[in-house]
């Protein structure tokens, strides 16, 4: 074998050990408007895709991760980056950023929260335990029914209770707060006294949350737990995956 043939291969061997040590999100936006995806990781964890970028109405991004990267996942909307406006973002906004860069968003939002284990199977939930904007789901790309995360099956912002109401300049309801950030509460928020899933059950406004979003975190300490575990390199996260509004966001028959 030649030197450059050699050279060669160990070119391509270590490409295809790099590709092996990662796992690839493909973030598709199915809303009929654009939306702005962020990505926010934990600490001691690289950012990811800028922490953040602009998807429109059908588009999919190619996001890769370190294979044992954790952080969230969320979309951004009503999104006006071309002024000095703080917030830039109706939902989601990060310092009136584009690329979030490490910030997390400004709640309400839906998150995906992702926890990637290095070549074991991998743990992912979507929480509205801070509030809800938009519905998502996550899928491995081979298809497992048990790994997926489904969408809604109801549009939540339309039967969201007043008092969780995000309005925009518009008067419209962009977004839907959890009750522990709308009102602080120990209770609502599960934290000091309620800390624990023997003190802190499900308000009358989580169980909204749940009926709506079944596969999602509808509180600190929602159970069963909605936490999937699976293992794959490929992961697709869809923003409004079956529809928008009006009759509901659940899956056609």
């Amino acid at each position: 074998m030649g030197v450059v043939q050699e050279k060669a291969l160990k070119t391509e061997t270590s490409n295809r050990c790099a590709e092996a040590h990662q796992v690839t999100f493909y973030v598709h936006n199915k809303c009929p408007f654009p939306i702005w995806p962020a990505t926010a990781p934990n600490s001691g964890q690289p950012v990811i895709a800028d922490g953040g970028f602009y998807l429109a109405q059908d588009q999919t991004k190619r996001v890769i991760a370190p294979w044992t990267w954790n952080g969230r996942i969320w979309a951004r909307t009503g999104c006006n980056f071309g002024s000095n406006w703080k917030p830039a973002c109706e939902t989601g906004d990060c310092d009136g950023r584009l690329a979030c860069n490490g910030l997390i968003g400004t709640p309400p939002a839906t998150l995906v929260e992702v926890s990637l284990q290095g070549g074991k199977p991998n743990f992912y939930d979507v929480s509205l335990v801070d509030g809800y904007n938009i519905p998502v789901s996550v899928t491995p790309r081979a298809t497992n029914s048990k790994c997926n995360i489904e969408g809604c099956l109801k549009d939540l912002k339309g039967l969201c209770p007043q008092e969780l109401e995000v309005l925009n300049s518009k008067g419209e309801v962009v977004a839907c707060k959890s009750a522990c950030l709308a009102f602080d509460n120990d209770k609502l928020c599960c934290r000091n006294e309620y800390g624990s899933p023997g003190k802190c059950k499900p308000s009358v406004y989580s169980k909204i949350f749940k009926d709506s979003c079944p596969n999602y975190f509808s509180y600190a300490f929602d159970s069963p737990t909605p936490l999937v575990s699976c293992a794959s390199l490929e992961y697709i996260i869809t923003f409004c995956p079956y529809g928008w509004g009006g009759a509901g966001e659940h899956k056609p028959e």
